[in-house]
């Protein structure tokens, strides 16, 4: 078999997002014998969820895997959690697979939006228990993301993105 191109992009030690999981960090690269073919996987170990994913180095690209955003566009996601909440007139389960979509798409601007609609400011309605299930998964990806850019811990980043969502509602 010929050997695929080596993947030069992410080495160990690097944060990467994975459009389904969110923010890991590469543990190492190994050489595995899996179905009879030899195969250079990236092993990734997502922290928070006790998880560790096995990625193809030649597949990783093709299943959205990047490398952590730069801080211009964490700026960007930050300035659209300022915009007004988009929310469309369609029904509640078309716009809950939309936000999943966007959730699972691991595009830092497609999250943003998420948080930025679905947030609730304490003087407005409830939210249901689909719509906070969304809110969380998404706002957890968002926090991630940006705390691993400005290389502070989880809560600093949270603090950061609620500031920006208070700020709004004033």
């Amino acid at each position: 078999m010929a050997r695929s191109r080596k993947n030069t992009d992410f080495r160990p030690n690097d944060y990467v997002v994975y459009p389904s999981h969110g923010v890991g960090k590469i543990v190492s690269i190994e050489e595995e014998e899996i179905a009879g073919f030899r195969m250079e996987l990236f092993v990734i170990s997502f922290e928070k969820d006790k998880m560790t994913l096995r990625v193809p180095t030649a597949k990783a690209n093709s299943v959205g895997m990047r490398g952590l955003s730069s801080p211009e566009l964490v700026g960007k996601a930050m300035a659209t959690l300022k915009g007004r909440a988009r929310v469309k007139r369609a029904m509640w389960s078309r716009r809950a697979q939309e936000y999943e979509q966007k959730i699972n798409s691991g595009d830092l601007i497609s999250i943003a939006e998420v948080v930025r609609d679905l947030h609730r400011n304490d003087d407005q309605r409830e939210q249901s228990y689909s719509e906070r299930q969304l809110y969380e998964a998404a706002l957890e990806r968002l926090t991630r993301e940006v705390a691993a850019v400005d290389g502070v811990d989880e809560i600093l980043a949270q603090q950061k993105v609620d500031d920006v969502l208070v700020s709004r509602a004033a």
